[in-house]
This record gives structure tokens, C-alpha cells and sequence, in this order.
């Protein structure tokens, strides 16, 4: 009589095709489920993205209510050097050396009033005058240790026309690998305020001088493509297309009479979202962002 412990195991046992079965099935749900917890990734990024944005947003108004006006965000400083509005928002919040804005910048590249150095490093004057030079500082109006401030040096590899040493805040997206420290930071948030005095939000002519916002505030910039493909064709935009596409982008459809913009009379933020680059849907802005194609 054969034993019943013996039996017993065998009827415990899995067959190839049982296991199989089942790793199968695991393979199948892992497949189901990855998507979808890359889009609750996703997601979160994007809320967590916004808030930055609004932070930001609560910073230019206290500028705004202490200057009297929202930063200049223009492509250029008055000393004719290569300036972004990206570049002059993270000055504007932070200051250029990240210590406050000094109250006598006119937004110059190399951070002087026309005369004297706004924003000197600490070794280069006495401790007393270093002091009071900080002493008329305002801000920063963001926390130093969450403003995502990074120099354009330590983002790309050739950041001309722009000095490495030009500060730019930066989204929550991190693909950028940071030259010094080998971390991953986001790519620069653009940053163009709007001009009252114009009337137009031309999509067919990007250049119109009667436009609200110029989009080559931040145009030089936007033509660096990304820091992890620089250097190769596929990371330049295509210039005409970027300003057809930041126009056509940024209208205002709850405005039917006209052709507006959104945020008419402040500003707009923009985030290069999930892929890291400008103008895709994925896209994360201070405004109703609604990507549209190019005709």
C-alpha cells in the first residue's frame, strides 16, 4: 500500500505549465500597471510643477509691489549683451548672486548699474562694505534651498551667447545632469512679462512690434535645446516655428473678439514639462495651457 504523506506531496506540487501560467500573468499585470503608475508620476510632477509656478508667480508680485513694476524680461540688457527674461526673472527674485536684488539694477549682463558692480563676491571688498552692500538688497523673495537656481554653466555644455555664470531658475523635471555635481536638476522656467502698451497677439507674424509679449524674450535660450542633446541638429528648434508656435499657444480662447493672449497684463511662466522641451503638449505654464498643432 503505497503512503499517504507520499501522495500528498505530489498533489502539492506545481507542474511547468501551471507556473508558467502564472508567471505569465504576472508579466501581463506588470505591463497593465506600469503605464499607470508612470501616469500617477506624471501627474504628480505636474501638480507639484504648478506649485512652483505659483510660488514663483507670489515672488514677481512682491517685486511688483516693492519696484513698482514686474521685471524686465527682454532678450537683451541696455548693455547690448545677451540677457533673457529667464535669466533676468531669477535676477529679479534672487538677485545675481543669489543674495537679493539690488535696488539700483537695470537688468545689465554683467550685473553693473553702467558704473559700479551691483553684486560683488564677498573676497572682493572689506567685510564693512560687503555688508552694506548687502544692506540694500531686497529679497530673495524665494527660499535660496527650494528656488531651484542653477548657473547656465553648470546646465550646458556651451552656453553662449549667455555668461556661465548667469543664474536661471529651474522646473521640478530632473533630466539635466548637473556639471558640478553630477545630480539631475530641470530645465530653465521662461519667463516674458507682458508690454501693456501693445494691443496685438499676432499669429501670423511673430515678429509684429505691436505684440503684447515677444517671444524672443527667452528665444536664445529656447535655442540651445536640451543640455543632454546638445551640439546635435535634432536639439535646434526651428526658429520661425518657435514663435508661431508660442503665439498660437499662449491666445486666449475665452477671448472671441480678438485675438489675446492669456495673462495680458502681468506675465507667463513656462515649463518645459515632461520631455524638456519647449512648446509640447506636456508643457506646464501659469495660464489655461491648451497645446494646439501648427496648420
Amino acid at each position: 500500500m503505497k503512503s499517504t504523506t507520499k501522495q500528498s506531496n505530489r498533489r502539492a506540487a506545481f507542474t511547468i505549465v501551471e507556473l508558467l501560467t502564472v508567471m505569465s500573468i504576472i508579466v501581463i499585470l506588470i505591463g497593465l500597471l506600469v503605464p499607470a503608475l508612470n501616469q500617477v508620476k506624471r501627474y504628480a510632477h505636474e501638480v507639484k510643477q504648478k506649485a512652483q509656478l505659483k510660488s514663483i508667480a507670489t515672488a514677481i508680485e512682491l517685486f511688483n509691489s516693492e519696484f513698482d513694476g514686474y521685471p524686465d524680461s527682454g532678450a537683451m540688457g541696455p548693455d547690448g549683451m545677451a540677457y533673457s527674461g529667464a535669466m533676468k526673472l531669477c535676477e529679479a527674485v534672487m538677485g545675481q548672486d543669489l543674495m537679493g536684488f539690488h535696488p539700483d539694477s537695470i537688468f545689465r549682463s554683467d550685473g553693473t548699474d553702467g558704473v559700479k558692480l551691483l553684486y560683488p563676491e564677498a573676497t572682493s571688498l572689506d567685510q564693512v562694505a560687503y555688508r552694506a552692500n548687502l544692506s540694500t538688497r531686497k529679497g530673495p523673495y524665494l527660499p535660496l534651498e527650494s528656488a531651484n537656481a542653477y548657473a547656465m554653466g553648470n546646465l550646458y555644455e556651451t552656453a553662449d551667447p549667455f555668461l556661465p555664470t548667469h543664474f536661471v531658475l529651474c522646473d521640478v523635471y530632473k533630466r539635466v545632469t548637473h556639471r558640478k555635481t553630477g545630480k539631475k536638476v530641470g530645465m530653465p522656467i521662461l519667463y516674458y512679462r507682458a508690454n501693456t502698451t501693445n494691443i496685438s497677439h499676432d499669429e501670423n507674424n511673430p515678429d509684429n512690434p505691436l505684440n503684447i509679449y515677444n517671444y524672443r524674450d527667452n528665444h536664445g535660450l529656447v535655442l540651445l535645446g536640451k543640455p543632454w542633446e546638445q551640439g546635435s541638429a535634432s536639439s535646434i528648434p526651428h526658429s520661425l516655428q518657435q514663435g508661431l508656435r508660442f503665439y498660437m499657444n499662449t491666445k486666449n480662447e475665452k477671448v472671441l473678439t480678438a485675438s489675446r493672449p492669456y495673462r495680458a497684463d502681468t506675465f507667463i511662466l513656462i515649463s518645459a514639462g515632461w520631455d524638456g522641451e519647449y512648446g509640447t503638449p506636456d508643457d506646464v505654464c501659469n495660464y489655461d495651457w491648451k497645446y494646439r498643432e501648427l496648420p
